[in-house]
């Protein structure tokens, strides 16, 4: 009688564990972070150079990277000596810890992070710290940091 009872424990044991273990791998691989899709209305502040239309020093339109469907125009501009990255009509499938990287490759070998990505959608403004060279930082690239998986990238010419 006792043996049939020390059994039962032991496969009750076995079973509760192997329920946990389940249950930590099922948390484990979903979306942890996922970025905030409320709109945003950001623009490039132009009133501080005297009102005068800025043309992007860069522009480049996004396309579709490993994971998930992105569009809109990612540009650069320089005000008052000071660039900022601009995404405009943007959007983008949501994921998890995404961020806006200026590389030097698609690959995201070679990058300066500009932030967590704002919203999955709308218009955003950046700033981009220091002057990169631009004839070596040739992209925008939309990346999730948590999997490195490309969402997106925009060449910039």
């Amino acid at each position: 009688m006792f043996q049939n009872k020390s059994y039962l424990f032991m496969r009750f044991i076995a079973t509760l564990s192997i329920a946990v273990i389940i249950i930590v791998l099922i948390n484990g691989c979903t979306k942890q972070n996922d970025t905030p899709q409320m709109p945003v209305n950001e623009m490039i502040d132009t009133s501080e150079n005297g009102g005068n239309t800025i043309m992007p020093v860069f522009s480049g339109q996004f396309e579709k990277g490993n994971e998930g469907t992105v569009g809109g125009i990612a540009s650069i501009y320089l005000i008052n000596n000071k660039y900022q990255l601009e995404l405009k009509d943007f959007s983008v499938t949501n994921g998890p810890d995404l961020h806006v990287y200026l590389s030097k490759e698609i690959d995201a070998i070679h990058f300066i992070d500009l932030g967590k990505l704002k919203s999955t959608n709308g218009m955003q403004v950046y700033d981009i710290p220091n002057a990169p060279d631009f004839n070596e930082y040739t992209y925008a690239l939309i990346y999730c940091q948590q999997y490195s998986v490309l969402f997106g990238s925009a060449p910039l010419k």
